[in-house]
């Protein structure tokens, strides 16, 4: 199916959905997929497929709408191919950042998030900002996205646990069906989780993420909003500008869905819009900036 899945974006690029089990193999086989351009991922249960296959006909027609609508150039164009980051090569890349230990950067995705966060995070330098990401996806696959991100990123990223501390050099992603909070602790910032009711219809939801970096980082953060079906992120995103975060949107062009980008542009919620391709070096900018 992978290799099928290859040729046909390669020669063909075609809106396409996997339904996959929740199983450790499920998950890295989907991870690949949405590497290679499919649009969304549908958990198939591993008991009484039938049966629950049948309940879960909304999410499955709801993809279905969704892929249909889908920039399938986006899709072509956020293939990437990376070869694994050794330990060695995390800790001896990039100097371009010093002064960051206050500063946060806080990311939201959805549909097209995986490709997006493949594309732009290994162009980041070793010691980039304490981050942290909010990427809408089934339970128990944000695990093998964190495996597959930290093998090709030149810094560590990780699924988040509560009590984790940010620091420069490390980005944590919010385990499926939990939320993720930032907390202030004398000079440091901390990770939390929770499984409090979705917002949006989803968990982790990134406005509960960019509420907390609001109100306990301030000035100090920068947001990022990538291609996504939906608003979540857009009243969180305004709050956090509110309290002096530079925020940025991936533009239309190349997102695969131009839902959450497109709510927190209407919100007045964002200072900088620009391409998937561009974010990196504004980023970047943003970081030397804040550390002077």
């Amino acid at each position: 199916g992978i290799t099928f899945l290859e040729k046909i974006m390669t020669h063909m690029p075609t809106p396409t959905i996997i339904v996959s089990s929740l199983s450790q193999k499920g998950s890295d086989i989907s991870l690949k997929a949405l590497s290679l351009g499919a649009v969304s991922v549908v958990a198939k249960p591993m008991i009484d497929i039938n049966k629950n296959l049948e309940a879960s006909s909304s999410e499955i027609l709801t993809n279905i709408r969704l892929a249909a609508r889908a920039n399938v150039n986006a899709i072509q164009a956020s293939q990437v191919k990376a070869t694994s980051i050794s330990s060695a090569s995390k800790e001896n890349g990039s100097s371009a950042l010093s002064k960051t230990t206050h500063q946060v950067l806080a990311i939201a995705s959805s549909t097209g998030g995986t490709q997006a966060l493949t594309r732009l995070l290994p162009k980041l330098p070793s010691n980039i900002v304490g981050t942290v990401i909010v990427q809408h996806i089934p339970a128990k696959f944000s695990a093998s996205l964190a495996q597959r991100l930290n093998s090709i990123c030149p810094f560590e990223v990780r699924e988040a646990k509560s009590g984790d501390r940010l620091h420069p050099g490390l980005a944590l992603i919010a385990p499926g069906d939990h939320h993720i909070t930032i907390r202030r602790k004398g000079g440091f910032y901390y990770a939390e989780l929770n499984q409090d009711p979705p917002e949006h219809s989803v968990r982790p939801a990134a406005d509960i993420l960019f509420r907390s970096v609001a109100k306990y980082v301030g000035a100090n953060a920068i947001g990022l909003v990538l291609t996504g079906m939906g608003e979540d992120g857009a009243a969180g995103l305004k709050e956090m500008r509110n309290q002096g975060s530079y925020n940025i949107a991936q533009n239309e062009k190349s997102c695969v869905v131009f839902g959450m980008p497109k709510k927190a542009i209407a919100l007045d919620a964002i200072d900088e819009v620009t391409h998937l391709d561009d974010i990196a070096s504004s980023l970047i900018e943003q970081f030397r900036k804040r550390s002077d």
